[in-house]
């Protein structure tokens, strides 16, 4: 029998639609990964290359422009990223909650000179080993691939104004600390994680379909519906249906 503590590096086949969940509504365990993430990985290709950016976003149940659960980011016009989604809109996009489950290492340090990654708890104070543990045990330990098709919002319009808008405003953070804790500036003030310039091409990405892969190796596909769709996915046979 297999530890469940350790389980297999290779879990379950996945090269196909496995555990498809289908329904109206997208999965509570999507939506909490959505709204935990400061980043997303986007990964394009133009054809031959794939090319991945990390990427601040913003997630939106809905948008008076779309009704469908929608991400938004910005990129430059002139980027390696804005090259690829020209010639191939297809995107995929992987959102973590950032927050590590995973156990210090046992594996002896290499050569005695780095130890495992994350580093033992005595390498932190008390309160950030604590801090740590809490913001852990409160976070999901799933990650989700988001598969789609990225639009260019029409520089000027009344929609790409609006998303940038709303971008800007969710990715404007409260104080922080910087990587070494030295105050970055006042407490109680506001700054932006990003600057958007005026020629910034603003994409989203309907969220549609993806997987949930959990820490145990395990996958679960999953695909956001409409009701007359759902109609039509509801005589899958190995499929689940969500409310």
């Amino acid at each position: 029998m297999t530890d469940s503590l350790n389980p297999p590096l290779s879990y379950e086949a996945s090269a196909t639609t496995t555990h498809p969940l289908v329904g109206t509504t997208l999965p509570p365990e999507v939506i909490a990964c959505l709204k935990n993430s400061r980043f997303l990985h986007l990964a394009t290709c133009d054809g031959l290359t794939p090319h991945i950016s990390l990427m601040s976003y913003t997630y939106l149940p809905s948008t008076p422009f779309d009704p469908y659960p929608t991400i938004i980011m910005t990129t430059n016009p002139s980027s390696r990223k804005t090259n690829h989604l020209m010639t191939n809109p297809r995107v995929s996009l992987l959102v973590h909650d950032w927050v590590s489950h995973r156990p210090p290492t046992r594996a002896p340090s290499l050569g005695g000179q780095r130890d495992g990654s994350p580093p033992p708890a005595a390498t932190r104070s008390s309160l950030a080993s604590l801090l740590l543990n809490l913001n852990t045990s409160a976070l999901s330990s799933i990650s989700t691939t988001i598969a789609g098709t990225a639009r260019f919002l029409e520089p000027g319009s009344e929609e790409e104004a609006w998303c940038k808008e709303r971008h800007l405003e969710n990715n404007t953070f409260e104080e922080e600390l910087g990587t070494f804790g030295q105050q970055q500036q006042a407490a109680g003030q506001r700054r932006p994680s990003l600057s958007i310039d005026n020629d910034v091409r603003v994409v989203t990405v309907r969220v549609r379909e993806g997987r949930i892969a959990d820490w145990k190796g395990g996958v679960r596909d999953w695909k956001l519906v409409s009701d007359g769709e759902r109609q039509a996915d509801e005589t899958l046979v190995n499929g689940a249906v969500t409310p």
